[in-house]
């Protein structure tokens, strides 16, 4: 639910506005609050199911779950951490001096170790992209890495929570 939110939040970002209240489109209540100095932003969406939170920004605190790591000299373009009442996420865009091959290889190695199978691996056009889900409880993970000088890079790992 935070995130279709999310990103009309961030667009708003660009205007005046450092903190508010809205509802959201099904009627949940929601407020904001934007850093101007680091642009970091932060909402928070209740509902009967509990509360859900949003942090994203440059310098928000990389946390990644048990047995992954960034990519070695990783430098964070952007980190937005997802808490629901029922599931943990996060979304780290990322650029780094390596192949493209190799920062999937990190991460793919990675998931393995922690459990996860991998269900989808896919290379088109410079871009390479490794997925999976931890059939244990459900978690989820997908890395995309596109080639270029730096590589950019996306990673976004769901880990349930027992809510």
């Amino acid at each position: 639910m935070i995130l279709a939110s999310g990103g009309a939040l961030l667009l708003t970002a660009c205007g005046s506005e450092t903190s508010g209240e809205f509802t959201t489109e099904d009627g949940k209540d929601a407020e904001y609050t934007i850093d101007k100095e680091t642009g970091e932003t932060s909402m928070t969406i209740t509902d009967e199911d509990g509360k859900a939170t949003l942090r994203a920004g440059s310098s928000v605190p990389v946390s990644l779950p048990d047995g992954f790591t960034l990519f070695p000299g990783s430098k964070v373009v952007n980190n937005a951490v997802v808490n629901q009442p029922d599931e943990q996420g996060t979304m780290i865009t990322f650029e780094a001096d390596a192949p493209a091959d190799a920062v999937v290889a990190h991460y793919r190695d990675a998931a393995k170790a922690a459990g996860f199978d991998i269900q989808l691996e896919m290379t088109t056009n410079g871009t390479q992209m490794v997925g999976g889900e931890r059939e244990s409880d459900g978690s989820t993970f997908s890395v995309t890495a596109s080639g270029g000088e730096p590589t950019s890079g996306q990673i976004i790992i769901a880990t349930k929570t027992g809510g």
